[in-house]
Formats: C-alpha cells, structure tokens, sequence
C-alpha cells in the first residue's frame, strides 16, 4: 500500500485550516503578506515560548517537570504556524522539500568546512 505524501498533506489541511479562519494566501497584496508573516512570526514565537515552559528551564525553580505531551504538542502547533509562513510567501510542500534539501547540502558543506568564516552567497541558489 503506497504512503501518501504526508507534507503536500500538511500543506492541504493548513490551507483548508487557514481558509476556515478567514486567511486566503493566494493573490495577497504585499502589505497583507506582510501582515500575515509578522502575524505568523509572532505566533510562532508564543509557540516557541510555550515550549520553552515544557521543559525545566529554571535551575533555581525544584518544583517544575518536563512536560514532554505538551512539548510534542507546541512542536506540532510551530509546524502550523510554519507551513502556513511558507504559503503567505507563495511556496508548495514541493518547494519548500527542493529548498530543504539545497539548504541541508550547504549546511554540510560548511560543516566540512569547519564553518570558520560566513558565507552570505553560499545560499544565494536556495
């Protein structure tokens, strides 16, 4: 039995997600790009906070415990939030994966490198 295409999936249920709420990433103006990214932006970082306080991050604090559902929970809603910024920028599930992979080959190369110096071109291709 063949697997679906589980991040083309994504990218679906998101757009039908974001549709429902009113959010329509398709033909948007640029300032309602700009908009709808600082908006993701912001989710994000409440998401990333949020996670942040799954995990025991306070050393001088004994009462806190990982709180790994939770964690697994706040990951899933930054993926919300992260396929939803790709689509205000016009991207599919498939150019976001050809971008991954050309950006994972350049963060090898740097690792290969040593990674001593900043290259500001080396993902001018991405």
């Amino acid at each position: 039995m063949e697997q679906p295409d589980q991040l083309r999936a994504l990218f679906q249920m998101q757009k039908a997600l974001n549709e429902r709420i009113g959010v329509r990433t398709e033909n948007m103006s640029p300032e309602e790009k700009i908009h709808w990214l600082l908006n993701y932006c912001r989710a994000m970082s409440q998401e990333i906070a949020e996670l942040t306080d799954s995990v025991p991050w306070k050393w001088w604090a004994k009462y806190q415990k990982f709180d790994e559902q939770n964690a697994r929970v706040e990951v899933v809603d930054l993926f919300h939030f992260l396929i939803s910024l790709a689509q205000v920028l016009g991207m599919s599930a498939d150019d976001v994966f050809a971008a991954y992979v050309r950006k994972n080959e350049v963060n090898f190369k740097r690792q290969d490198a040593g990674y001593t110096a900043k290259d500001e071109h080396d993902s001018k291709h991405i």
